[in-house]
């Protein structure tokens, strides 16, 4: 767009902040000061397996008592932040409005994070959490595809569609216990094509981290296909106290 006709537009259509709204300062993009110093971000101490933070500053990272309980298919499993607040609202805009702007700040987030916990080296691919054709054809677009379209641009690493669909339809998990969500989950994916995975290093994308069922079973479904090594990469964790 040409200087003058982009400050024309900016005129007559200021920026406004993703999640609340407030018109933002002339070259601002995205959420406001106010928005952003209302996420919490997840840092140290949390749970080495599926990366739930824990309460105590003082402790050091450990497994959560979950994970000690429950077998975890994926190796390391990482959120940017809580699934609360600002983050929650701009998630529900963008997953349930159809905001899909979001997706590359989402993605800019995902990838400044991901150099904390990861090498590049260790995956060949990015793919993400298949939705029902039913739920697709609902929602209009896969919000972890966008995640993983966006996070792959930024780091180089191929993402891939057609690796796992999920051919069983589930009921919404929000109100599932864990126990539940796991037998609700199970057998609902399928590994389309193994030579896709055979041996390599895949890192599964995802919007909301719950219980961990739902990427567990995806987990366990490419490593049965012959995947090196499973991660879990989303953008929140929901805190279940």
């Amino acid at each position: 767009m040409a200087p003058f006709l982009e400050t024309l537009f900016q005129f007559f259509f200021p920026p406004q902040c993703y999640c609340c709204k407030t018109f933002l300062p002339e070259g601002q993009r995205g959420l406001c000061s106010n928005c952003l110093s209302g996420i919490r971000w997840i840092k140290p101490p949390l749970c080495t397996k599926c990366g739930i933070p824990f309460l105590s500053q003082g402790e050091k990272n450990h497994l959560c008592g979950s994970c000690l309980d429950q077998d975890r298919f994926f190796t390391m499993s990482r959120a940017l932040g809580y699934y609360e607040g600002p983050f929650r609202e701009a998630i529900h805009r963008w997953k349930y409005e159809g905001k899909v702007y979001l997706s590359p700040l989402f993605g800019e987030w995902m990838a400044r994070d991901f150099f904390q916990y990861w090498t590049i080296d260790l995956f060949d691919l990015v793919i993400p959490v298949p939705l029902h054709p039913r739920r697709l054809r609902e929602r209009g677009f896969n919000q972890a595809l966008l995640l993983a379209k966006e996070l792959s641009r930024r780091t180089g690493i191929p993402y891939r569609m057609q690796v796992l669909e999920k051919r069983k339809p589930t009921i919404p998990q929000v109100s599932l216990s864990g126990r539940e969500r796991e037998k609700g989950v199970k057998g609902a994916f399928h590994l389309m094509n193994e030579r896709e995975v055979k041996g390599k290093g895949v890192l599964v994308v995802d919007d909301v981290y719950t219980t961990g069922a739902t990427v567990n079973e995806c987990a366990r479904v490419l490593l049965a296909g012959g995947a090196k090594r499973v991660d879990v990469f989303t953008l929140v964790h929901a805190i279940l106290r």
